[in-house]
């Protein structure tokens, strides 16, 4: 247990500082004074079971700790660091992260706990328990490492009858003064999504330059090791881990990104193609997740590739908008709407997820390379996450909170505050369009256009049914089937019944009869 230098006694302040909070502006170490206070971290094995875990979502985690620990050593403060198979905390009633809380709190006795707000509902009100059965006071502070704080987007939301991101992205640009001129967005528009959605050719997406790798260090090949040893039966490998795990490791990924991959990141952030993983993406979200840079840093070099080097407005603005617009938004909103978001279930679905999720052995080639690459990489890009996985999960009533719990179990850069709303809200539409506007659902010819995978698929995309249909088809138009009257009635949804109006009693009933099958044989697909 590191505990140089020696622990202030009295002890003033101990300050928590979260796996996904490893930055020096961390507000709860403002005024840190080594003479009078300490700084403490917990490795937790039961945070890495809380759900089953991806072995390269553990590994990211404890790697960038690691690091972050080496920085406070070398500043010389005062530290508590408890290590995942720490001596004394080998017990099972000593896995979770608020039972090794209270133990050093037990022990070090400090007069105040000081912690910045976690990203997770569960964790904020385990620690404040915690802290309160210690008899010690807790002051937790607003996460400045974001653009909007929790009461700022409280006071945006108020009133609104409906919580659009784009209404939200508007204002934050005014506020920050983000791709703006003359109080005007610049180049006369707010939005670029238009130029922003195209496949990639029928050839293939050709030469795309490499994301920036960083090979492990020490720090990180010790833990690769001791994640292979104590999470060998966890989903997931690590031989390609190249993740940045310190501040400087995502500077240069910014670096990068913007000098060889933002400006054809736009025209095709939506596009999919087989063993293509990373296509012209920033892989940065791992790094903002876990504070390793901060996302004004990040939104600032996007900014000035276009003004100094003139990188194509609509890319620049469409990958600051991830940035400043949906990753704050759906911030705002998973703390508006906990704890109820995590039991939304609009559909009532109730269907298991299936055993392929975990294994990517399924005949459905998208699922297959989605999947697949997800865990080998630990990542795979929003609309892989959108329109694949995630459609396929809503198509096949699958249970929300089963899907949650995949998506956050399987993906590095998942914190609850981003995956639960991004996958509940707007992949599900569990919450019943708190702010979405409609359900995100497509057949496979939405696939085929956007990739390849239908290339020597078993499955036909434009069949609706029969041996050779595209489940994803198939279940597209059940859907439509099962919700035809409240789809028809939102201006949005009500084009595709139309077309569902246009099909001939028989087929409708084919659709019907094929979807029922292929619902109750998922495991098979």
């Amino acid at each position: 247990m590191t505990t140089s230098p020696a622990m202030p006694r009295p002890l003033r302040r101990l300050v928590l500082v979260l796996g996904d909070q490893l930055w020096l502006g961390n507000p709860a170490l403002a005024g840190f004074d080594p003479a009078q206070d300490a700084v403490l971290m917990i490795e937790a094995p039961g945070e890495a079971a809380q759900v089953w875990s991806h072995q390269a979502r553990i590994a990211v985690f404890l790697s960038a700790m690691r690091h972050f620990r080496q920085t406070l050593q070398q500043r010389r403060w005062p530290l508590r660091y408890v290590a995942l198979d720490e001596p004394g905390f080998e017990r099972p009633d000593l896995a979770a992260l608020t039972q090794r809380l209270a133990r050093v709190l037990g022990e070090l006795r400090p007069q105040a706990l000081w912690v910045c707000e976690p990203g997770e509902w569960r964790l904020q009100q385990d620690i404040g328990a915690v802290a309160g059965a210690a008899g010690v006071p807790l002051r937790c502070f607003d996460d400045t490492h974001f653009l909007c704080s929790r009461p700022r987007f409280a006071r945006w939301a108020a009133g609104r009858k409906e919580w659009r991101m784009e209404h939200f992205y508007r204002e934050m640009r005014r506020e920050h003064g983000v791709l703006m001129a003359g109080g005007e967005p610049l180049g006369g528009q707010w939005n670029f999504d238009a130029e922003n959605r195209k496949g990639y050719p029928k050839a293939g997406p050709g030469w795309i330059p490499a994301p920036a790798r960083f090979e492990p260090d020490a720090i990180t090949q010790e833990v690769i090791a001791l994640v292979r040893s104590r999470f060998a039966d966890h989903p997931g490998d690590l031989a390609s881990f190249a993740w940045p795990v310190t501040p400087a490791q995502a500077r240069e990924a910014l670096r990068h990104f913007v000098a060889e991959r933002l400006e054809l990141f736009g025209v095709w952030q939506d596009a999919m193609w087989t063993d293509t993983p990373f296509g012209w993406h920033s892989l940065l979200s791992v790094a903002l997740n876990l504070h390793l840079i901060d996302p004004r840093e990040v939104i600032a070099a996007a900014e000035a590739a276009h003004h100094e080097r003139g990188l194509p407005l609509a890319s620049v603005e469409g990958f600051i908008r991830q940035v400043l617009g949906w990753r704050e938004f759906v911030r705002g909103v998973y703390w508006m709407d906990m704890p109820g978001m995590k039991s939304a279930n609009h559909y009532n679905h109730r269907r298991a997820l299936p055993r392929w999720y975990w294994t990517g052995q399924t005949h459905m080639a998208c699922m297959r390379d989605v999947i697949g690459q997800t865990l080998k990489h630990g990542y795979a890009h929003h609309i892989q996450r959108l329109m694949v996985t995630g459609q396929f999960a809503l198509l096949a009533e699958i249970d929300p909170r089963q899907v949650a719990d995949w998506y956050l179990a399987v993906y590095v850069d998942a914190v609850e505050w981003v995956e639960l709303p991004n996958v509940a809200g707007m992949a599900l539409f569990a919450n019943g369009g708190r702010f979405t506007s409609k359900p995100y659902v497509a057949s496979g010819q939405y696939i085929d256009r956007m990739s390849d995978h239908c290339r020597g698929c078993r499955y036909q995309p434009a069949l609706r049914a029969g041996a050779e249909a595209c489940p994803v088809t198939t279940l597209y138009w059940n859907f439509l089937d099962r919700h035809e009257a409240a789809l028809h009635a939102h201006p949005r949804t009500a084009l595709m019944v139309r077309h569902l109006g246009r099909m001939d009693p028989a087929e409708r009933q084919a659709v019907r009869d094929h979807a029922a099958l292929l619902l109750g044989r998922l495991d098979a697909l």
